[in-house]
């Protein structure tokens, strides 16, 4: 009899927790009928996301719900740009927001935004600045019926805001086959992008360095053009350039011709985040006016994958350098293919 009554109690005790639980939960309507319950995360540009134990994350559009129920306070921004943090009810057309300061009453077309309670507005964090940085090593090495030695690193800081990115970087790679230098380049350069109208931006970029194997003690190329979006969605970019530029090149080898001429500059910047990795292409092709068979053209294609911690990454990818009128002895296309330990942080 007491295990029975035991039992009646637990069954009762575990349906009041379902009820509970049940009862603390978020609740959307719309104009449909349907009632979703879960979690409201956020109201950003016109839709309503709920997380769900059943469905993940759903989105709504914000014209087609009715009303809004929230069990804990969040932050709500109002159209005409009030602000408030408290539990959001729904009586009729009515949505009231009821804060320790007192209560607001509007309709649901009238909720700007809302995010997590005591958090920073959305809005003002789009446009932060922020620094982030990453620093790379190349995993290179072998030994046996050839020895080879591969030293090579690269440093980048990335200052990004909601109109505007500027990069700093910086990269060394010394490669060195049976006692045959085959790689020794340096370069440094600055990049700042500012898109002033949707799509369209304007950049300026300015890159110099050395190479001793192709024989060019100092190089620098200066640039400044426009850009263009050709895709912007959320996991991936394709942006194109095109503007005017400044080509220095320096070789050793007094019979070799320096470059000093203005000329052209195109590029092509591509990202696409997939589920478990990123693919990033850069390409640019860089004319001078004094002649157009002389260019150069630079490439670089990568994956890159998480490794435990998401501030460490593996790139591998594959970089063309092409010259069109290279050094005496030296050959116009070289080619790396690279192995990359990547550290992100902010």
């Amino acid at each position: 009899m007491n295990q029975i009554k035991l039992l009646r109690a637990s069954l009762a005790l575990f349906a009041a927790v379902v009820v509970a639980v049940k009862l603390s939960a978020d609740v959307v309507e719309t104009k449909n009928g349907a009632r979703i319950v879960g979690k409201v995360t956020k109201i950003d540009g016109g839709a309503v996301t709920v997380s769900t134990d059943y469905a993940g994350a759903i989105t709504i559009k914000q014209s087609e719900v009715t009303a809004i129920t929230t069990d804990a306070p969040v932050a709500v921004r109002l159209a005409s740009g009030t602000r408030i943090d408290g539990k959001v009810s729904t009586s009729g057309s009515a949505v009231q927001i009821a804060g320790s300061d007192g209560a607001v009453s509007t309709t649901v077309d009238k909720v700007a935004a809302s995010w997590a309670a005591g958090g920073k507005d959305p809005a003002i964090a789009a446009l932060e600045r922020g620094w982030a940085y990453e620093a790379a090593v190349d995993v290179a090495g072998k030994t046996g019926n050839k020895e080879q030695l591969g030293t090579g690193f690269s440093f980048r800081a990335i200052l990004a805001g909601a109109g505007d990115k500027l990069q700093f970087y910086t990269a060394y790679d010394r490669q060195v086959s049976d006692g045959v230098k085959s790689a020794d380049q340096f370069k440094a350069g600055v990049d700042y992008s500012n898109n002033f109208s949707g799509a369209k931006s304007w950049y300026v970029r300015n890159e110099g360095g050395f190479d001793r194997v192709k024989d060019i003690e100092l190089y620098d190329v200066a640039a400044a053009g426009l850009g263009y979006d050709l895709i912007k969605a959320p996991k991936q970019l394709l942006t194109g350039r095109a503007g005017f530029s400044f080509r220095y090149a320096g070789y050793k080898n007094p019979k070799t011709e320096d470059v000093k001429s203005a000329g052209l500059d195109f590029g092509l910047a591509h990202r696409y985040e997939m589920k478990n990795s990123v693919l990033v292409n850069r390409l640019s092709y860089v004319p001078t006016f004094e002649d157009f068979n002389n260019f150069i053209v630079a490439h670089e294609s990568s994956l890159e994958l998480p490794l435990l911690s998401t501030q460490w990454k593996l790139r591998l990818g594959v970089a063309n350098d092409y010259n069109s009128l290279p050094g005496r002895g030296v050959k116009r296309l070289d080619t790396t293919y690279f192995t990359r330990l990547a550290l992100n942080w902010r």
